[in-house]
């Protein structure tokens, strides 16, 4: 998805989401987000990314959405409308009204510290681990999409199709929800996410911002970053700089 606003409008105006009745999502083999280290998943550690808008380019975007679809199994299937298709990545334009500059970022799922879509949700199907990643446990979503309308980045989609060909990883359902999970079965095993490892620079760095030791937690320190939608005190654990 390739979509222009003004940056102003983006970084302060709230999305909105139409949402609606859905029936019990079916077809899901296994539950996932399960931890593959020993190790357990605890608040020691808070994974995040910083995007840098000034080295990311148009085709670098385009890579981390085509590697994105490519691990999770999400962009092939037949939709019988246009607009319902499964959104996890979006590349978006924002343009300084002043200067008239465009920045090209990539908006996903911000895992927020405190996420919106996690409060709304009736049968805790929305969840946020112990190291902040926020999912969705799709044997609990309902299809009700509140946590569609909650989230303030538009981040989340709805399954209105069959889904076939999934992922063991990564499974889909009619009837869900679904969103970014930085690639939490990556990240278990040591990996980084798959949007991180097809930019082959320091344009998005992913890790612990809570290891004063990690290249993001070091970076932060030097150079200013933006929280899109600071303002609503969610802390979000995606940041952004040059814009």
């Amino acid at each position: 998805m390739d979509s222009k606003i003004n940056r102003r409008d983006f970084i302060k105006a709230t999305t909105a989401t139409t949402a609606g009745v859905a029936a019990l999502g079916a077809g899901i083999t296994l539950t996932t987000y399960v931890n593959a280290n020993e190790n357990p998943v605890t608040n020691e550690k808070r994974w995040g990314m910083l995007v840098d808008t000034n080295r990311l380019t148009e085709s670098d975007i385009d890579g981390m959405v085509t590697a994105c679809q490519k691990e999770n199994g999400w962009g092939n299937e037949t939709h019988s409308t246009g607009d319902q298709k499964a959104s996890w990545i979006k590349k978006i334009k924002v343009k300084d009204t002043a200067t008239q500059r465009i920045s090209n970022l990539a908006l996903m799922c911000q895992h927020c510290e405190e996420p919106p879509c996690v409060d709304v949700c009736p049968t805790n199907a929305s969840m946020k681990r112990e190291d902040g990643i926020v999912l969705v446990d799709k044997h609990r979503c309902i299809g009700c999409r509140y946590c569609m309308m909650a989230c303030p980045y538009d981040a989340r989609s709805f399954v209105h199709e069959d889904i076939t060909n999934q992922k063991e990883h990564m499974p889909r359902g009619k009837g869900t929800v679904e969103s970014c999970t930085m690639c939490v079965h990556k990240v278990d095993k040591g990996g980084q996410p798959a949007c991180v490892e097809a930019v082959n620079s320091d344009a998005v760095i992913f890790g612990d911002l809570l290891d004063v030791t990690s290249n993001i937690h070091q970076t932060l320190k030097r150079v200013q970053s933006t929280q899109i939608r600071a303002d609503l005190n969610l802390n979000t654990a995606v940041r952004y700089s040059g814009i």
